[in-house]
């Protein structure tokens, strides 16, 4: 006998059931809708790449390490999309002539990696990418920490409960050069940065010491000592001033914040959940000038931000910020008295649905007491029996299932008030 096939997913991806793919639905429709206030336009692409798009700027640690990379019958060498940014950058590439600049574009969509699933980890998740590409440093980066605000304010979440703790790429630099890191040993300098939140003190202290006599963190912040270092400084410390003048007053200068990409060339930022029961970074951006360029032409300065659901769904489970599922699920269940009644409820429904409704039709021969077991069952908080004594009465009686209540409303009258719940 064939031993039976698993039921439990591959590692580290996850099944959406209705209640749980709602919810999710909600949290993105959400994000959307604060997106689409501020001009952006979604976009989508699809999942596969050639590998070399991800080999030529993505983190090593990526590229060597957690992609989903393999060769297709063709012999071509394809990954499973890490991220989303790549892809921007080749598409606005191939079409940089027949855009209109500056473009505000955003994409939800699933991203792979290969790493140790954990908390806040998977390796399949869904991201929103907010891109805006054409404009350089200064109100464009301002607007996209805008965003950040705008999206949070969309969920009900107070700036109390996330930071915004920004850096920049010039800075840290400007900074290894004036500890006279050159070369590899600015790589190897900024890898380590990346990893310092998970390192001892002592033991980021000693690698440090291997590189250089001077921690380029001690030179920012005696910023008088290097004037390239002190202009830099003075221009990202600007820009969150600018921010507080405009109501965004949890931004806050952290020169350890690096991100992972080479690609990224100016401002870059990390938002942290302040719950001190999940302590940690959410979701980041930056500015990324050169990467488009990659594909020919002159460069296109862009700069954005990618929230996962993951850590996003967790921050707002953790506050019970509210989601408006109601949109997916069906609001009135039809009960049947007998088979025979089906085609003029499916009728009456049609005509339901005609002004926006979400029906659900018994199709089964159970009693309406078991139907009415069954749209509870389902969450659905109207229900109405249409058979002939209905039919031949002209009026239809509506329960609303979480209080008992009942209402009496002629045929013809229902349709325009369950569209007026709607």
């Amino acid at each position: 006998m064939a031993e039976k096939l698993s039921t439990e997913p591959y590692k580290g991806v996850r099944d959406f059931y209705p209640e749980g793919w709602a919810r999710f639905q909600a949290m993105f429709a959400t994000i959307r809708s604060a997106l689409a206030r501020y001009g952006y336009e979604e976009y989508n692409a699809s999942p596969l790449e050639r590998a070399e798009l991800y080999e030529a700027k993505t983190s090593e640690e990526i590229v060597s390490e957690q992609t989903y990379t393999f060769t297709d019958r063709g012999g071509r060498r394809v990954t499973l999309r890490p991220e989303m940014t790549p892809t921007l950058a080749r598409m606005v590439a191939a079409k940089r002539r027949e855009l209109a600049f500056p473009l505000r574009w955003f994409s939800i969509g699933n991203r792979f990696r290969y790493e140790r699933p954990q908390k806040g980890r998977l390796r399949e998740f869904y991201q929103c990418d907010v891109d805006l590409l054409g404009l350089p440093e200064g109100e464009a980066d301002l607007e996209i920490i805008t965003l950040v605000k705008a999206v949070f304010d969309a969920f009900g979440a107070s700036a109390q409960e996330y930071r915004i703790r920004m850096s920049s790429r010039p800075l840290l630099s400007a900074a290894c050069a004036a500890a006279e890191l050159e070369g590899d040993a600015v790589r190897a300098y900024m890898r380590l940065l990346d990893k310092k939140d998970k390192m001892d003190s002592g033991a980021f202290a000693d690698a440090v010491r291997e590189l250089t006599a001077k921690d380029p963190l001690e030179i920012i912040k005696d910023a008088g000592s290097a004037p390239s270092v002190a202009a830099e400084k003075a221009k990202l410390l600007d820009g969150i001033t600018r921010l507080a003048v405009r109501g965004i007053t949890n931004v806050e200068f952290d020169p350890t914040i690096i991100r992972g990409f080479d690609y990224y060339t100016g401002m870059v930022f990390e938002v942290y959940d302040t719950n001190p029961e999940n302590p940690r970074t959410m979701f980041g951006g930056g500015r990324y000038d050169r990467l488009v360029a990659l594909f020919g032409g002159d460069p296109i300065p862009a700069v954005g931000f990618a929230i996962g659901d993951v850590t996003m769904g967790d921050f707002i489970a953790a506050r019970n910020l509210p989601l408006n599922t109601d949109s997916t699920r069906p609001q009135l269940y039809i009960g049947t008295p007998g088979s025979g009644d089906i085609p003029s409820a499916q009728a009456f429904a049609d005509q339901l649905r005609a002004q926006g409704g979400r029906i659900f039709v018994n199709l089964t021969e159970k009693s309406l007491g078991d139907q009415i077991k069954d749209a509870a069952r389902r969450r659905i908080p109207l229900f109405l029996a249409y058979g002939r004594d209905e039919l031949a009465s002209g009026t239809v009686r509506v329960k609303q299932l979480a209080t008992g209540q009942e209402e009496a409303f002629p045929i013809t009258d229902f349709p325009a008030h369950l569209a007026s719940r709607s």
